[in-house]
């Protein structure tokens, strides 16, 4: 590629290394995270390709961001460089994880703990409101995508219309609009290269696919064949271990469905996960789910994570290596639900990515997949709504939307939160630190 100097492998290792540990406040955070790095400093990636590549994620069962670091990292350095990409991407988080969960079943309710997850949760509603508030920016140009994007969060929040629904309909807006008014869905809201200012990125607007991008039949059933068969041998083992019926084969089988089922990010599936977990196999109990819920909002990683936490619980609980080793059993079990929750996402990447390099460019693709980022800026809005309402009013339950007392501190840390990511561009691991340290003040001395 030629837009700029090369980026060596190694620098890039270097990256995905420091984003699995930075990435904080879900997929929106995310997201945006990898934007400012990738597209405005460092500029390895253009606005345009950004964006195509990150519609084509948005469409994908599995946890966005991470798929999207995946080709990213596949785009600039093949196959070994999505891996590494996406893998980096997960295991800081599942490491912390599996220390945090040690913590919180073998020590219970720790009070500095519950501190810092009280100061953490608004600074994690910030993070999402000025992420949505960045992407829109980049994406909302015209009033058609804007009238998108205000449709979706009308959808999901008044109308609890599904996120697939919502998806679907967006990309059937953009196939019409992108024929009746082609320019006002050109990607990144109509402006060209040189106004993005990454004209001189790695992988440019006009760079060429690099060879191991290019479609190739022999190498999609390759790629097929070698997915496919990693999950029938560790099906084998875990069956060969505890048998069919054991919890670690249970697991395995579960987390694969769960993870075919995840459209529309990590809320899209909780449900099916909850449902699954606590009450048809009783691997943790409903009040453990929720504080493993807050756990994975607060730490890096993927959303998708507290898969992670369910299967450490339940690992734990089941005594899958026995009595005696119990913390290596949950150890394993949660490696076991990370694995069989990731392997698709990977395969999805190496699979379809030289098919969706095939349309950079070409509007009968992009104009969908624009109107798609536009609806996503709605339902991001509406997760910052979502994550207020909880931090704001802790209490509340959907039946009785406002009732308990309403947490004046809570409200303002997230306002601070947001006025400094946004106006003040202060990085996300500075705010999560002083809201983690102000959560903690208020919990030690008004307890």
């Amino acid at each position: 590629m030629n837009g700029t100097s090369p980026v060596s492998f190694r620098d890039a290792l270097r990256f995905w290394l420091k984003l699995g540990f930075i990435s904080f406040g879900g997929p929106a955070g995310q997201i945006a995270i990898m934007h400012r790095e990738l597209v405005e400093q460092k500029r390895w990636i253009s606005e345009k390709r950004f964006l195509h590549a990150l519609n084509y994620c948005m469409l994908l069962p599995g946890p966005e961001a991470q798929q999207l670091a995946t080709y990213i990292g596949w785009l600039m350095h093949g196959t070994w460089g999505g891996i590494v990409a996406g893998a980096l991407f997960v295991l800081p988080s599942l490491v912390i994880l599996i220390v945090l969960s040690w913590i919180y079943i073998a020590f219970g309710n720790v009070p500095l703990i519950a501190g810092i997850l009280y100061g953490i949760k608004p600074a994690v509603t910030a993070i999402v409101l000025a992420a949505a508030w960045r992407i829109g920016g980049k994406t909302l140009k015209n009033p058609w995508l804007w009238a998108i994007s205000a449709a979706a969060f009308v959808a999901i929040f008044f109308g609890d219309i599904p996120f697939p629904a919502i998806i679907l309909s967006a990309a059937i807006l953009g196939t019409v609009g992108g024929r009746i008014a082609p320019e006002k869905f050109v990607p990144g809201g109509g402006h060209s290269a040189a106004a993005s200012g990454t004209v001189d990125a790695f992988i440019g607007d006009n760079v060429p696919t690099p060879p191991h991008a290019i479609f190739r039949l022999s190498r999609l059933l390759l790629y097929v064949g070698i997915g496919v068969g990693m999950w029938i041998v560790a099906m084998v083992l875990l069956a060969a271990h505890s048998g069919i019926d054991g919890t670690l084969a249970q697991m395995g089988w579960f987390f694969t469905k769960a993870a075919l089922l995840t459209f529309g990010g990590a809320y899209a599936v909780l449900p099916y996960v909850y449902q699954g977990a606590v009450e048809n196999f009783h691997w943790l109990t409903a009040t453990q789910m929720i504080d493993g819920l807050a756990l994975g909002e607060t730490t890096p990683g993927p959303l998708i994570m507290v898969v992670a936490f369910v299967g450490f619980i339940g690992g734990w609980t089941k005594a899958v290596l026995g009595q005696d080793a119990l913390f290596l059993g949950a150890a394993l079990a949660a490696s076991v639900v990370t694995f069989f929750t990731f392997l698709p996402s990977f395969l999805f990447i190496l699979i379809g990515g030289p098919l969706v390099e095939a349309t950079h460019g070409k509007m009968k693709f992009t104009a969908p997949l624009t109107a798609i980022t536009a609806a996503v800026v709605g339902v991001i809005v509406n997760l910052a709504c979502f994550f207020a309402w909880h931090v704001w009013w802790p209490a509340a339950t959907r039946d009785a939307p406002f009732v308990g007392p309403f947490d004046w501190f809570s409200m303002l840390l997230t306002l601070a939160a947001a006025i400094a990511l946004m106006r003040y561009k202060v990085s996300v691991m500075i705010v999560i630190a002083v809201c983690g340290a102000f959560g903690v003040a208020k919990t030690m001395l008004f307890a």
